[in-house]
């Protein structure tokens, strides 16, 4: 393993801003200080006029993952290195646990379709049978293999999701053992027959994806999983969150001091529920749950950023192409081509995340660079147990580094992604900052346009205790 240093550079975290160069060995962190000297057979990288910043930390991404009767279309090594273009340098995906089958043969594989990784990965685990045995093995998840988190859906009856006593065993089991519950919150009995109503009635366009998964919906399950989790006194994390009704009930929860987290996506920050007014099939791209919701919700959004009431932007990368080909039906959403309900739901973004939040954040909205770090990296590591392993720049830390120039604007195009999806939701859109070098452990896996990283060079994370921070 190369040494590495970086020089000259603005080093931006969570807390710090100042100037410094960075000297990485055997990939961590090894010393920060002004003009180190190093001897011949260093890797020596200029960063004059850059941010160094720690490399992104997405905890919300769904790779190589079925859905019903769908897939999405990239594989690990597809994804890590997409994300590793937009100065990701750390995912935690979702596997499954298959009905009737233990967690551990669902990270079993989650393992094996995991090796081709490019950057560190983490597992987050799936839960849809919670029974004496599944719970017996959330702990020897949680002890021995560093899985420390666990998602329950509210929402999709009759495929992922939970009633209330599942919910409310597992949270138990979880905060018992120092794990936390992540939680699709929507009121998926609700939704469902608003969905069948709306088929029923010939009502078939992708718009009628948003039309029947009202706000006051998501509001209403968010508030009734805080207060379950409030009994069985476990963490929460609120996934995807894209209502104010949803973020009222985080307010209020965190106020009364329950330890309720939430994260929001670049989709709800920037798009609204007007591009499902596009002309024929067009706005099945944006067909993602919870759906983009009006002006109203996403300046709520950019409020809960703010306040802290939301801590993190995830991407919910939950890629499936728009066409068929080249991949077959299988990964496209042309499945629900005459029928809303069976459009695979979910959209891409983790390439983009990061430069779309800091001209977002910083540009637009006036936050600071140290806010837009911890929006990105330093608050998920620490709410998933990985900080200050990742998260953050500290000597001992691992050399995940992105060099970010802020000053450059570009516009975002899927011609130019490396995620095997063929479509952005940005499409079009000028953006001012761009990643320009990223450093996984070290290794320098992009440089501009050119991948220097390899399938299977990313590890796998054992986490520690979710939900502290």
């Amino acid at each position: 393993m190369s040494t590495v240093l970086i020089k000259n550079g603005r080093i931006i975290t969570a807390v710090d801003d100042y100037q410094a160069d960075i000297l990485i060995e055997d990939g961590r962190v090894r010393t920060i200080g002004k003009d180190i000297a190093v001897g011949d057979g260093v890797e020596v990288h200029d960063a004059a006029g850059l941010l160094v910043i720690p490399g992104g930390v997405d905890v919300h991404t769904h790779l190589d993952w079925e859905f019903g009767s769908a897939r999405t279309v990239d594989t690990f090594e597809t994804g890590t290195m997409a994300a590793a273009f937009g100065g990701t340098t750390t995912v935690v995906d979702f596997c499954n646990q298959n009905h009737g089958e233990s967690p551990l043969v669902g990270l079993e594989d989650w393992y094996q379709r995991s090796a081709s990784a490019c950057i560190d990965v983490a597992a987050h685990m799936i839960m849809l049978d919670v029974n004496d045995q599944s719970l017996e093995d959330m702990k020897t998840l949680i002890h021995r293999e560093g899985v420390s988190s666990f998602k329950l859906f509210m929402a999709y009856p009759g495929v992922l999701m939970l009633d209330d006593g599942a919910l409310f065993k597992a949270m138990r089991m979880a905060g018992d053992n120092g794990a936390m519950i992540c939680v699709h919150a929507e009121n998926g009995g609700v939704i469902q027959v608003l969905v069948d109503e709306a088929v029923a009635a010939g009502n078939r366009s992708p718009k009628f994806h948003s039309l029947t998964r009202p706000t006051i919906m998501e509001g209403e399950a968010t508030h009734r999983a805080i207060r379950i989790s409030e009994l069985a006194e476990t963490p929460l994390y609120i996934v995807h969150l894209s209502a104010a009704e949803a973020l009222a009930a985080v307010t209020e929860g965190r106020d009364r001091g329950i330890a309720v987290h939430a994260e929001t996506c670049p989709h709800y920050l920037f798009l609204t529920d007007e591009e499902y007014d596009r002309p024929e099939f067009e706005g099945a791209k944006y067909v993602m749950t919870p759906p983009l919701r009006t002006h109203h919700h996403q300046e709520a959004m950019w409020r809960g950023l703010k306040t802290n009431d939301l801590q993190v932007i995830s991407t919910d990368h939950c890629p499936f192409c728009f066409a068929e080909q080249p991949y077959g039906l299988k990964f496209s959403k042309q499945q629900g081509a005459d029928d809303f309900s069976k459009i695979p739901n979910g959209a891409p973004g983790l390439e983009t995340r990061l430069p779309l939040v800091f001209d977002g954040c910083v540009n637009d909205k006036g936050m600071s660079l140290n806010r837009f770090v911890e929006l990105t990296s330093t608050t998920p590591a620490k709410l998933f147990g990985m900080f200050p392993k990742k998260g953050t720049i500290a000597v001992g830390t691992d050399g995940d580094i992105v060099l970010f120039d802020p000053d450059e604007t570009w516009t975002i195009t899927a011609a130019e992604h490396h995620s095997r999806i063929d479509y952005s939701l940005f499409e079009g859109r000028a953006v001012q900052g761009r990643v320009k070098k990223v450093f996984s452990r070290g290794n320098l896996v992009v440089d501009g346009t050119n991948w220097l990283g390899r399938a299977g060079g990313g590890e796998i994370l054992k986490r520690s205790t979710s939900g502290v921070i």
